[in-house]
Order: structure tokens, then sequence, then C-alpha cells
């Protein structure tokens, strides 16, 4: 009975239930999307999402390729992975501009002069404005460690363990001017523990991440080559 609910749950209600956590909607990720769809990544930190979307391409789970990764701090390990995985990528130093709309005008222009099909923010420590919105509408999605619109904003794990929540997650949304406010295209659902630290916390959430980041990915470039096919 209990493989027969599983069976239910994955084809009639399009979820997923791993290790009790649950994501919803189930996502084929090898779907074929022809062309590869061209992926620009920004990233700000250890760029471990950065990782296994890399991963998911070079298993042949998902059908894209990244043109470029983007990182804004200069310090930060996700360039290690991309010398690793030979991935080009450049640093576009939020620093060294004089506002923030100068510094999303040069990203912008990096992922137009590479022709990037898809923008994923995964740990992009910036607020998106509105020139790459704009720029990339229907085409810019977020990576968030909470079930939105629960815990919008900063240091979300820590708001949910001080609300005493028992459930949180994380989501993967479209971005849109209000921060964390964007459509949502996939979530998983992760039970807090009793003992759970911020850490321990972080960690199952994060397993999580790695695990829809490519789901969503998949659907929004299933989206776009259908928009692009229609169009024709």
């Amino acid at each position: 009975m209990k493989q027969d609910n599983k069976e239910y749950m994955e084809n009639n209600l399009s979820c997923y239930l791993n290790e009790q956590s649950l994501i919803s909607p189930l996502v084929e990720t090898s779907l074929p999307i022809a062309p590869k769809i061209r992926l620009g990544i920004l990233a700000s930190g250890n760029g471990s999402n950065f990782e296994y979307i890399f991963k998911s391409i070079q298993n042949k789970q998902l059908n894209a390729e990244i043109s470029i990764l983007i990182v804004n701090n200069p310090n930060c390990l996700a360039i290690k992975k991309a010398i690793k995985y030979k991935i080009p990528y450049v640093i576009i130093n939020h620093r060294d501009c004089n506002s923030r709309l100068e510094h999303d005008t040069l990203v912008t222009k990096k992922l137009k002069e590479l022709s990037v099909e898809l923008v994923v923010m995964a740990g992009w420590m910036r607020i998106a404005g509105e020139e790459i919105i704009n720029s990339f509408k229907n085409r810019l999605i977020n990576i968030h460690p909470s079930l939105l619109p629960s815990f919008k904003g900063v240091d979300a794990i820590q708001q949910a363990i001080d609300k005493r929540v028992t459930i949180t997650g994380c989501t993967v949304h479209y971005v849109q001017k209000e921060v964390d406010s964007g459509s949502i295209i996939i979530q998983a659902a992760v039970p807090i523990k009793e003992e759970d630290s911020k850490e321990t916390l972080k960690k199952r959430i994060q397993n999580m991440e790695h695990l829809i980041l490519p789901m969503a990915i998949a659907k929004v470039a299933k989206n776009i080559r259908t928009s692009l096919k229609d169009n024709k």
C-alpha cells in the first residue's frame, strides 16, 4: 500500500517524497530541449548550486549549457568551481560601480553578449534591478531557502527557526521587482527537527535546492522553447 501511495503521488499529484521532504511539482529534467538552453549563472558565495547545475548537465540529466558564470564577489568560492570545470566566468564587482543601475547594466550587457537565454540567480546576494528584470522577462529565476511567500529576504532559515515553524524548505521562483515575490516554479518542503541547528537545517535545505533547481531550469527552458516555437 505504501508503494501504491508513492506511485499515486508521483503520477497524479506531481510531487515526490524523498527522505521526508516533499517536492512539488515533480519535473522531468531530461526532457529534450533543442537546441540546448544557454544559461547564465549569477553567484556570490560557495557556488554549490552552480556546481550541481553543472553536474546535472555533465550527467546528461539536464539538456543545457552554461555560457557564463558571473560573480560580484572576487573572493567567492564559485570561481574555483568554474576554474575546476573549465567554465567561463567574469567578475563584475558591485563595489567598483557607482550605482546599482551601473552594476546591473554591466551584468545585463555581458549576458546579452553571450546570447544567454535563461539567467539563474544561484546564491546571488544582490537585489535584481529593473534593467536585468526587464531584459530577461520570464527568463530570470532565483532560488530562495524558504517556502515562499513565508520568510522573504535575508536569513530566511533563521527566520523559520525563530518563528518555531515545523516545516520550511526552498523555492525556485521568477524574479520581479519586489523581493522574493515572483511566481513560484517549484518548491521543496523540509521538516524542522527539534534538534536542528541553523547549520544542520541549512544543509538539508541545500540538499533539496540541488534537486529542484535543475528541475526548475528544465521547466522554464521548455517554456522558453515552446514560446519561441509558437511565435514563429
